[in-house]
């Protein structure tokens, strides 16, 4: 599943499906993309009015406040992250190839110009509002724990060969991934993420 050419955002008229994107949709499309570029912090209300040509009574409607607006993005950008690994889980049995995988979702969003939105709130953890940090905690740990899982059969039927823990590797690789987001960006450059995270997993390379 994409998170960056296939999301919503990028069809500002309708779903995928040809039907007609509500406007509480719309404006969660537009403030996901602007935390991804910006910030949590970097934009305003008036920024996503002025994009959908709304008033900003519309959004308040919707979401009385940004804290309430920025709790939704996260957790529907982390349902369609679960989405995600659910579907490399159904279309995938390999633990390599299932690492990979994962780690094309954050080549996605990089290749649209944009950076995981957990990890951009994350570098501002201690500004934005605490439901926001709560659901960025649950998002991270999810992902940890899916980790873990596909580590644990990984090494149990030597696809895989690392030693200690599946859960301190999980965050590893979690930790290596946004890193090596981060440091991409400033260069536009979505081979050197391609490249960091291909040297990662290789790492984990097993003997089968």
């Amino acid at each position: 599943m994409a998170l960056g050419t296939d999301n919503p955002a990028a069809r500002p008229d309708g779903d995928a499906d040809g039907q007609p994107v509500s406007t509480r949709s719309r404006i969660l499309d537009v403030g996901e993309r602007l935390v991804q570029v910006r910030g949590f912090n970097g934009f305003s209300y008036a920024d996503v009015a002025a994009e959908l040509s709304v008033t900003k009574a519309s959004l308040h409607y919707h979401f009385p406040g940004k804290a309430d607006l920025g709790e939704a993005i996260v957790t529907r950008y982390a349902e369609r992250f679960a989405d995600a690994l659910t579907a490399i889980d159904a279309e995938l049995t390999n633990a390599p190839a299932k690492l990979a995988a994962y780690a094309d979702l954050y080549a996605e969003v990089l290749r649209e110009e944009r950076m995981c939105l957990c990890g951009m709130l994350a570098a501002e953890y201690e500004t934005i509002p605490g439901p926001i940090r709560s659901a960025l905690v649950g998002f991270l740990d999810d992902n940890e724990a899916w980790l873990s899982l596909v580590l644990n059969k990984g090494r149990d039927d030597g696809s895989l060969s690392f030693v200690g823990s599946t859960a301190v590797l999980a965050r590893s690789i979690v930790s290596g991934l946004e890193g090596a987001m981060l440091v991409a960006r400033p260069y536009r450059a979505v081979e050197r993420f391609e490249t960091a995270a291909a040297q990662l997993l290789s790492s984990l390379a097993g003997a089968n």
